[in-house]
């Protein structure tokens, strides 16, 4: 059985070669990032040129201007170094099937039967440092039996000094003040950016040796613990290891003990790669340019059976379809679909990526397609209702609108078709909410409303001048017209949300009338009684056709003028903008 392996890759200046690879060049000039560190602003990367002129990692934004007033800085974007980072172990993987990220800015490689593949681990590493660099990036790597072990020389050994870290000032670990070997030591408790070898191998059996002259922090312990261990004079892994075991738990935590057996082998640590993502595409090349849309038509139609055969087969379905039309000129031509339920049915995808089909330009022919499922759904099991006496039967599901959804957003977006739930609230204006069709279920049940009946639109609150009081007024006057209240049914009452501070709502409760004037318009009045600021009464809500007309005269219904009151939301005006 092959010795275990395991190679450790580290990027000490993963940070500013992320930046200066999205720019296109180098930076001759000192180039740094910056984060937020416990609330100060500290560089977290340096480039060569400002190392050089004594900047570090961990330094104050502050210091390090007044040291380079000329430093060229930008802002650290977490998201955007981890994306980066993942996209290194993916490439990292040709080297190793069982590659896992060791964030922020290290990859782990389980080499165990790989490395006589490239030639030996020598030249594997060679070669990856030869890609590296490249690629223009900085790394410093270390090949050892444990994950710990090849942690520990991949950022701390060949530095000099007997494998201890570099200095950063003249701090001299060796004098006897307490406060100045504290600030040394801390100083020294992480790694810095290299300036030895690239790589370096602990022969097999050999790690305890090679990791003997490293300091504490190689086994990545805490910076409180590395500071106590060097109050006691331990400051090396060799001076550790000898100590009794039995005292270490005692004063600095199990962890001492547990990092010190993963670094020498004696507990076992797994190297955990990352799951891969599930990928689903098909692609079709032609041996001559197509440029007709039959012809386009024809190879989706070829690739869609293939796509959908792959999501049966992991029981998932396609939320969003993206066609790629690759062309002889080198352009690629772009559609992409949603739906409004995940389905692996090419009866479901097809008629939405023909209405796309119209939109790619072939241009001077193409090539090639490929079809991908860009995001997918787990598929739910149909669901069957059984009761006793009774035939089991499918949960009925509303395909047809669910297509209709599809087709809907796939011409005005995912966004644009909205469907209504309802909200636990007793105002009016927040008893419901505006959901996008496509991520959202049908509530599968009628609204349990609050037994009253509530406006058809609602509008903008208008003041309204009439009589003072929380009293229905017999007349009252509105947008420069005067009205005459022919049957006014309330009051009802609705207090404010005092958990909730809405501005439209520092009037204080309400009393709120159905008004039905003499020329039969029907409106929604309310009295605010005061609260924050002044009441008053206002117009709320409006169910007849003539108000509503102002803003669309189409599909509408008349209501009749008798004091008949409607029953329900399809007996008012239906409306369409």
């Amino acid at each position: 059985m092959a010795k275990r392996r395991i190679l450790v890759i580290w990027f000490p200046r993963l940070g500013v070669e992320r930046v200066l690879r999205r720019r296109g060049a180098a930076l001759p000039a000192p180039f740094a990032v910056v984060g937020d560190r416990n609330g100060a602003q500290v560089l977290v990367s340096v480039n060569p040129e400002a190392g050089a002129l004594g900047l570090f990692e961990g330094q104050g934004l502050r210091d390090a201007r007044a040291i380079c007033p000329a430093l060229d800085t930008v802002t650290q974007d977490e998201r955007a170094e981890a994306a980066f980072l993942t996209v290194l172990r993916r490439w990292l993987g040709k080297y190793s099937p069982w590659v896992a990220e060791d964030a922020p800015d290290g990859v782990m490689l389980d080499l165990t039967g790989c490395a006589h593949l490239f030639g030996g681990e020598a030249a594997l590493m060679e070669q990856v440092a030869d890609e590296c660099e490249a690629m223009g990036l900085t790394l410093r790597a270390g090949l050892a039996d444990t994950p710990g072990a090849a942690w520990a020389l991949a950022r701390f050994a060949g530095r000099g000094g007997g494998g201890g870290a570099e200095t950063r000032s003249g701090d001299d670990i060796a004098q006897e003040a307490h406060a100045t070997r504290s600030k040394a030591v801390r100083r020294r408790a992480g790694p810095v950016a290299p300036a030895g070898p690239q790589g370096v191998i602990a022969p097999e059996g050999r790690a305890r040796q090679m990791l003997g002259p490293l300091p504490v922090a190689a086994l990545r312990l805490g910076a409180d613990v590395v500071e106590g261990l060097a109050r006691l004079g331990v400051r090396r892994i060799e001076d550790l290891a000898v100590l009794p075991r039995a005292t270490l738990p005692k004063r600095f935590g199990p962890m001492v003990l547990r990092r010190l057996d993963q670094a020498f082998g004696l507990e076992i640590e797994p190297v955990t790669p990352a799951k891969a993502p599930l990928h689903f595409a098909a692609r079709l090349s032609f041996p001559d340019p197509i440029g007709l849309l039959g012809d386009v038509e024809a190879g989706v139609d070829r690739l869609l059976p293939v796509l959908c055969a792959k999501l049966a087969s992991r029981s998932r379905g396609a939320r969003r379809v993206r066609l790629q039309a690759f062309r002889a000129d080198g352009d690629v031509q772009v559609a992409e679909v949603g739906l409004a339920r995940a389905s692996d049915r090419v009866e479901s995808i097809r008629p939405l990526l023909a209405l796309k089909l119209g939109d790619i330009d072939a241009g001077f022919g193409i090539d090639m397609l490929r079809i991908e499922a860009v995001l997918t759904e787990p598929l739910m099991a149909v669901q069957f209702r059984a009761r006793m006496g009774e035939d089991a039967a499918p949960v009925p599901q509303d395909t047809a609108l669910d297509e209709i959804i599809g087709k809907l957003g796939t011409r005005l977006g995912a966004e644009a078709v909205t469907r209504f739930h309802p909200a636990e609230s007793h105002a009016p204006e927040r008893a419901f909410q505006v959901l996008a069709a496509a991520w959202s279920q049908p509530l599968g049940k009628p609204w349990e409303g609050c037994g009253r009946p509530r406006p058809l639109v609602m509008l903008r609150p208008e003041p309204v001048a009439g009589p003072e009081g929380p009293v229905p007024p017999k007349g009252f006057r509105w947008r420069r017209r005067d009205w005459v209240t022919r049957v006014a049914t309330g009051p009802e009452r609705i207090a404010p949300e005092w958990w909730l501070d809405r501005p439209e709502w520092r009037s204080g409760p309400r009393d709120y009338w159905r008004m039905e004037t003499e020329d039969g318009t029907r409106l929604w009045l309310f009295y605010a009684h005061g609260g924050d600021v002044s009441g008053g009464g206002s117009v709320r809500g409006c169910l007849r056709e003539r108000f509503l007309a102002k803003k669309s005269r189409r599909n509408l219904t008349q209501i009749p003028r008798s004091g008949v009151e409607p029953k329900s939301a399809s007996d008012f005006a239906a409306i369409s903008s």
